[in-house]
């Protein structure tokens, strides 16, 4: 997976607060390559979106058919633009989510 960062340093993204959602998804047996040709795309998109604050995916170096999602939105409402946008109508729920195993997700406040 290509990797793509915004200029924004940690205490920018984290600066006021915001819902941070953390996700991990493990792929189908011989679907990970695909999924990750699919996040590759979908990323870069995600970083745009006004209410992101950081937004990154990592792929597990142990088991490559597993992704961990590390997102920190301003508040809720960019959390849900981010859910209706596109992008991830289109890569993650009309492509990548048939191709997982698993998906589990849970959102947190900052402190």
């Amino acid at each position: 997976m290509n990797h793509y960062a915004t200029q924004k340093s940690l205490s920018e993204a984290v600066d006021g607060g915001g819902l941070l959602v953390v996700a991990q998804w493990e792929a189908k047996p011989g679907e990970a390559d695909k999924v990750a040709g699919i996040l590759d795309r979908f990323l870069p998109e995600a970083q745009r979106e006004d209410g992101v604050k950081l937004f990154l995916i990592s792929r597990g170096k142990d088991n490559p058919a597993q992704f961990l999602f590390y997102e920190l939105f301003r508040d809720e409402a960019a959390f849900k633009a981010h859910q209706e946008s596109a992008h991830f109508k289109t890569c993650i729920a009309g492509e990548a989510l048939a191709l997982l195993a698993k998906r589990e997700r849970a959102q947190y406040g900052l402190l």
